[in-house]
C-alpha cells in the first residue's frame, strides 16, 4: 500500500521498535498456566509486603484500563491488609473507568464515593498517600450537585501538588501526565496539556520500556493530528507490554488510524476484540463486551476504507446480534449506533442509512444522546442524499433535541458535535430543495466548526469529514476545481481515506487534470489492493488506467 507521502517518509525515518516481551506480573496461576502478560509497575505503598505485591499487580491492570480484574485485586489487597486505605482510593478510581470517556455514570459515582469515603476515613499513612486520596477525594466532592469540569479541574490540581511534592516518583508523575490529558480540552489547539503531560512521559518511555501507563498515556497525549507523529513509537511498543489486557491491544490503533494505517489498526484491533470476547463466560458476543464493540467500531472504520466490505459486513452482523451489555456505558452505545451508520455511509448506501435503528432496543439511549445523535445524523444524510426529504427533516430535528439534551447535561464537547451534525444535514437538506447558495454556505460553516474541533478518543473519526461532504457538494454543483481543493486539503488530515483519494481522482478528470486523476487512481488501487468487493470507484479507477 502507498501511504500519503509524509507517513512514508515517516515510515521510513522511524526505526519500528521491538521490544522484548516483559515478565507478568503473575507469571503463573496456581495450576502452573501461562499468567498475564500486563506489564510492570510500582506503586509504594505504606501496606504489608504481600498487599504491597498486589497492589503492584493491580495497578498494573489499572494502568490499561482493565477495570473489573484491578477491581478484584484491589480487593484482594484489602484481605492481605485491611487498612490499606489505598487499596480504597483505587476502588475509587476505577470506579470510574476510562477517564477519557467522563463524566461517569451516576451509579459509578455512587459506587465510587463509597470507596471515596472510606479512603478519607481510613487516610493516608504518608503525605504522599494522603495527597492522592485528597486530589480524588476532590474530584467526587459533592459530586450530585456540582458539575463535572471543575471537579476533574480540582483533581488534576491535586495531583499536579502530589507530583511537586514527590518529583522523583515514577507513579506519582503518571497519574498527574493522566489528568492533564483527560482534562485537555479539545478547543485548544496549543495542546498545552497534552505537551506538558508528553514531557513529563517520554524521558520514562526511555527509562521504563515495560511500563503499561507510560505507553498508553502517551498515546493518549498524542491522539491529535498535529502530535501523532509522536505516538508511533509508544503505539509500535505498548500491545507488547500489556498483550493480556483488551485495551492495550487496541490503543495503538489510535495512532495507525491518524496516520492512514490500516493494515496494522486491523491487526491490534483483531487482537483486542479477540482478547475481549475471550474473558467473556460466553463464547459469543450476546454480552457485547464494550471493550470488544470499541475495537470493532475502529476496525469496521479501517475495514472500509480499503474497500474490504464483506469483513465490516461480518462485523456489522455480529454486532446486530448482541442483546445485551456487560457493561452499558457510552464507549459501548457510540460503538453500537456508529458501526452499522459507518458501514452504510462509507459505502454511500444513503437508502440504508435513512432506515438505520438503534439496536439493542434495551439499550438505555435515553442515557446516551451523544452516541444516539449517531444514528439521527446518518439518518439524516441519508435521507437527505437519497431525497427523502421529510426524514431528513425530521432526523434534523430529532439532532436538535438531542443537543438540547447535551447542553443539559453539560456536555458542551458533544453539543458542538451536534451542531456540526445538525449544520451538514441541513446543508444537505436545503440541497435537496434546491438552494444552493443556502447549502454551500452551511456545509462551509460545518467545515469551519469541525477543524476548530477534534476528534474523541471513543471515535476513529467522523461519520463523513465534513471536507469531504463540502467536496462532494461542490460536485454535485459542478465544480470540480473547487471540489479537488477541498479533496486535497482533506487528505492533509485524513490520510488514506478511501473517499477522499476517490473523490479527488473524479475531481481532477473533470477538471482537466488526467495526469493527477490517474496518479489518484493508482494510489486508490493500491490502497485497495485486500479489497473484497469491487467498488464503483475501483471500477472506474481501473478503466481510467487502462485507457
Amino acid at each position: 500500500m502507498t501511504h500519503h507521502p509524509l507517513i512514508a517518509a515517516l515510515a521510513a525515518a522511524l526505526l519500528i521498535l521491538s521490544v522484548p516481551r516483559p515478565a507478568a506480573a503473575h507469571d503463573d496461576d496456581a495450576d502452573g498456566k501461562p499468567g498475564e502478560v500486563i506489564g510492570t509497575a510500582h506503586f509504594p505503598v505504606s501496606c504489608n509486603e504481600p498487599a504491597q505485591r498486589e497492589f503492584d499487580h493491580a495497578i498494573a491492570l489499572h494502568h490499561s484500563f482493565w477495570f473489573d480484574p484491578a477491581n478484584q485485586a484491589y480487593k484482594k489487597v484489602l484481605e492481605l491488609d485491611p487498612a490499606c486505605g489505598m487499596a480504597y482510593w483505587g476502588l475509587a478510581l476505577s470506579a470510574l473507568a476510562n477517564p477519557f470517556a467522563w463524566p461517569a455514570p451516576a451509579k459509578a459515582m455512587e459506587v465510587g464515593a463509597g470507596y471515596m469515603a472510606t479512603a478519607q476515613h481510613i487516610g493516608g499513612r504518608t503525605a504522599r498517600e494522603q495527597g492522592f486520596i485528597d486530589a480524588l477525594g476532590a474530584f467526587y466532592a459533592d459530586w450530585p450537585n456540582t458539575e463535572h469540569r471543575p471537579r476533574a479541574l480540582a483533581w488534576e490540581q491535586g495531583m499536579a501538588k502530589v507530583a511537586a511534592a514527590n518529583p522523583d516518583d515514577t507513579e506519582t508523575q503518571i497519574f498527574y501526565a493522566l489528568a492533564l490529558i483527560a482534562n485537555a480540552q479539545a478547543s485548544d489547539k496549543t495542546f498545552a496539556n497534552q505537551l506538558k503531560a508528553g514531557a513529563i512521559l517520554e524521558p520514562m518511555f526511555e527509562s521504563r520500556t515495560d511500563h503499561p501507563g507510560v505507553a498508553h498515556y502517551l498515546i493518549h497525549a498524542y491522539d491529535y493530528t498535529a502530535l501523532v507523529e509522536k505516538g508511533l513509537p509508544a503505539a509500535r511498543r505498548y500491545a507488547s507490554i500489556a498483550p493480556s489486557a483488551p485495551h492495550a491491544l487496541h490503543m495503538p490503533a489510535h495512532i495507525f488510524t491518524r496516520l492512514g494505517l490500516w493494515e496494522d489498526s486491523i491487526e491490534t484491533n483483531s487482537a483486542s476484540a479477540k482478547a475481549a470476547r475471550a474473558e467473556m463466560k460466553s463464547p459469543s458476543l450476546s454480552l457485547g463486551s464494550y471493550n470488544a464493540l470499541h475495537a470493532m467500531d475502529y476496525m469496521t472504520y479501517a475495514y472500509l476504507q480499503r474497500s474490504q466490505d464483506k469483513a465490516a459486513q461480518r462485523i456489522v452482523e455480529e454486532v446486530s446480534a448482541i442483546q445485551k451489555l456487560d457493561a452499558a456505558n457510552f464507549p459501548a452505545a457510540y460503538a453500537l449506533a456508529a458501526i452499522p451508520a459507518r458501514y452504510a455511509l462509507e459505502r454511500r448506501d444513503w437508502k440504508t442509512a435513512a432506515q438505520l435503528e438503534l439496536q439493542p432496543k434495551d439499550m438505555p439511549w435515553q442515557q446516551f444522546p451523544h452516541a444516539e445523535a449517531v444514528n439521527a445524523y446518518a439518518r439524516a444524510l441519508g435521507a437527505a442524499r437519497s431525497g427523502n426529504r421529510e426524514t431528513a427533516a425530521t432526523q434534523i430535528a430529532r439532532l436538535k433535541q438531542l443537543q438540547t439534551e447535551l447542553q443539559k447535561m453539560k456536555l458542551g464537547y458533544w453539543a458542538q458535535q451536534a451542531e456540526i451534525q445538525i449544520t451538514a444535514a441541513s446543508a444537505w437538506l436545503a440541497f435537496a430543495n434546491g438552494k444552493n447558495d443556502d447549502a454551500l454556505a452551511a456545509m462551509q460553516k460545518a467545515v469551519e466548526l469541525e477543524a476548530n474541533s477534534d476528534k474523541h478518543p471513543v471515535t476513529p473519526g467522523p461519520l463523513i469529514p465534513a471536507r469531504e461532504l463540502l467536496g462532494e457538494m461542490l460536485l454535485e454543483m459542478n465544480k470540480p476545481a473547487a471540489a479537488l481543493a477541498e479533496f486535497s486539503r482533506e487528505t492533509a488530515t485524513e490520510p488514506n481515506r478511501y473517499r477522499a483519494i476517490a473523490n479527488a481522482s473524479r475531481a481532477a478528470e473533470q477538471s482537466g487534470d488526467r495526469q493527477m486523476a490517474r496518479a489518484l487512481a493508482e494510489q486508490l488501487l493500491e490502497l485497495t489492493a485486500k479489497r473484497d468487493t469491487e467498488r464503483a470507484e475501483v471500477v472506474q479507477a481501473k478503466l481510467l488506467l487502462s485507457m
